[in-house]
C-alpha cells in the first residue's frame, strides 16, 4: 500500500489528473476483485465445509436404513408364517375332535407375537434440526419428510395386533387349553402335570365365538401389516438406492 500511496502522489506533482484518475481508477478495481475472490474462497470453503455434513447425515441414514431393511425383511417373512398359521387354524373350526392333530393343537397354541422395533434416530435428527436444510436432493428431502408416516402407520398396525394377542386370544386360549400341552410329554419331570392336570378343550375353543373374532381379527390386521412392511421396504429400498448413489458406492 505504501507504493501506491508514493505513486498517487508522485501523479498528483506532475499534474498529470487524468494519469491520476485512471490509476486510480484501476486501483480500486484491483481492490474490489481481491475483495471478490476473498469472497469467492470463503464461499466455496463454506460449500466444502456443507457437503462434508450432507455426506455425514447421508451415510447415517444409509447405516439406519440398511439395519431398517434387514428387520424388514425378517419380519415380512414372519408376518407370512403367522397369516398361514392363522389360516391354517381358521380351517380347523368345525372339525371334530379326533381329526385336531397334535400339529393342529402346536399351530393352534403357539400364537407367536414380536414387536417390530425400527430405527428413527438418525431420521428424527435430521428431520428436526437444521441438517435437513443441507441437503440438497429434493426427492430425498420428500422421501425423509414421508418415512416416518410409513414407520408410524406400520407401528399403528402393529399396536393393533398386540392388543389382540394379549387382550383376547390369549385369554381365550388360558380360559379353555391347559398350558401342560407346551410340555414335553416325553419328559419325567413333567409326568404328574401330564397325568393329573387339567384336560384341553380345543373343541370348545375352536367353538367361541370370542376366540373366531378374535382369530378372524387378527388374520386380517396381519395382512394389513404384511402390505404395510412390504411397501415400507419397497420406500426403504429406494431410499438406501439414492443414499448410495450419493455418497459415490457401487450400485
Amino acid at each position: 500500500m505504501t507504493v501506491f500511496r508514493k505513486i498517487r502522489k508522485k501523479l498528483l506533482d506532475s499534474g498529470k489528473l487524468k494519469s491520476y484518475l485512471a490509476y486510480a481508477f484501476g486501483e480500486i478495481l484491483l481492490i474490489a476483485i481481491g475483495i471478490l475472490i476473498a469472497w469467492k474462497i470463503n464461499d466455496l470453503n463454506e460449500i466444502r465445509k456443507n457437503r462434508i455434513v450432507e455426506l455425514k447425515i447421508y451415510e447415517s441414514l444409509y447405516d439406519e436404513l440398511n439395519t431398517n431393511l434387514k428387520i424388514l425383511n425378517t419380519s415380512i417373512d414372519r408376518y407370512s408364517e403367522s397369516s398361514k398359521r392363522l389360516e391354517s387354524t381358521m380351517n380347523y373350526i368345525g372339525l371334530p375332535p379326533k381329526e385336531i392333530t397334535e400339529g393342529a393343537k402346536d399351530t393352534i397354541v403357539h400364537i407367536n407375537y414380536s414387536e417390530i422395533n425400527l430405527l428413527e434416530g438418525a431420521l428424527n435428527s435430521v428431520i428436526s434440526t437444521t441438517k435437513f436444510e443441507l441437503i440438497e436432493s429434493d426427492s430425498l428431502k420428500s422421501l425423509i419428510t414421508n418415512y416416518p408416516a410409513e414407520i408410524q402407520k406400520l407401528k399403528s398396525i402393529d399396536s393393533k395386533i398386540k392388543e389382540i394377542v394379549l387382550d383376547r386370544l390369549q385369554p381365550s386360549l388360558e380360559k379353555h387349553l391347559a398350558l401342560k400341552d407346551i410340555l414335553s410329554k416325553d419328559n419325567p419331570k413333567y409326568m404328574r402335570i401330564q397325568e393329573f392336570g387339567e384336560q384341553s378343550n380345543y373343541n370348545d375353543l375352536l367353538h367361541s365365538k370370542d376366540y373366531q373374532n378374535s382369530l378372524v381379527d387378527r388374520f386380517l390386521q396381519t395382512e394389513n401389516l404384511l402390505t404395510s412392511a412390504k411397501k415400507l421396504r419397497n420406500r426403504t429400498q429406494v431410499m438406501s438406492l439414492k443414499l448410495r448413489k450419493e455418497l459415490g458406492y457401487t450400485l
